[in-house]
């Protein structure tokens, strides 16, 4: 009974703040500020409190706006589903505070994902706040994660320091090291490794598509199309389900 409440806690509570996290990813790369009213991103209709519940409002408007029948953006109902399940899997992991504080854990790293997959930018509004919560919440003692965030943001600086020797030109952003730092304080010094080798493999499976989606187009001056990948979503790709296995979530 206790693990149903704190799973259907968890979803609810995901429902929400994937409402918010879906604004916050429109609305940043925008210059638009959160305290906007929110409005249909074609005919700037400002939308009703009955329009805006989670995911229900979305499939009763059949995924488009009521007054002038544009699409909805996909990343509102993929972004409040998301947070639902990583709100469920983390109350179910650790229900009670730990867990709250892991779906925290969660949703931020969601923004992240969102952020630097598309723009390429993990901003310290979010990796900053996460580094904190990470020293305060984070797994083991306050000395496990003052040395898992030394170590990890370290460890990726002195990467990033070594390319730009070797290539000329930066590898990593100072962004991903933060990002990384702030990880490692919320995993520990012993899920480093795991940590940066998931996310490694990540990156190279992202390479590697991207290699043969624009395998044609090597000689056409592009060279972002193919080349640059979002290693700070990685990261946090590989850093929830670590998270959750050392919580003890039996679904990993």
């Amino acid at each position: 009974m206790v693990a149903l409440f704190s799973l259907l806690s968890g979803i609810l509570s995901g429902l929400i703040a994937g409402s918010f996290l879906a604004t916050l990813v429109v609305r940043w790369p925008r210059g638009e500020t959160l305290g906007q009213r929110s409005h249909c991103d074609g005919c700037q209709r400002r939308l009703r409190a009955i329009e805006l519940v989670p995911v229900l409002s979305w499939a009763a408007l059949g995924g488009r706006c009521r007054g002038c029948g544009a699409p909805i953006d996909r990343r509102h109902i993929g972004l409040e589903l998301a947070a639902a399940l990583i709100g469920g899997l983390a109350m179910l992991a650790a229900p009670g505070l730990d867990g709250a504080a892991g779906a925290l854990f969660g949703w931020m790293l969601l923004a992240l994902i969102a952020l630097d997959s598309e723009h390429f930018w993990l901003p310290d509004r979010i990796t900053l706040p996460l580094l904190s919560l990470g020293l305060a919440f984070g797994l083991g003692g306050l000395a496990d994660r003052l040395l898992g965030a030394a170590l990890a943001g370290g460890l990726l600086w002195a990467l990033a320091l070594a390319y730009r020797r070797l290539r000329g030109r930066d590898g990593l952003g100072f962004g991903d090291v933060k990002l990384a730092s702030a990880l490692g304080a919320w995993l520990g010094p012993f899920l480093v490794g795991p940590l940066l080798g998931l996310a490694a493999a990540l990156g190279l499976l992202l390479a590697f598509f991207a290699a043969n989606r624009d395998g044609g187009n090597q000689d056409s001056g592009d060279q972002d199309s193919g080349g640059r990948i979002p290693f700070g979503a990685c990261l946090a790709v590989a850093a929830f389900p670590l998270w959750l296995h050392a919580s003890g979530a039996a679904v990993f």
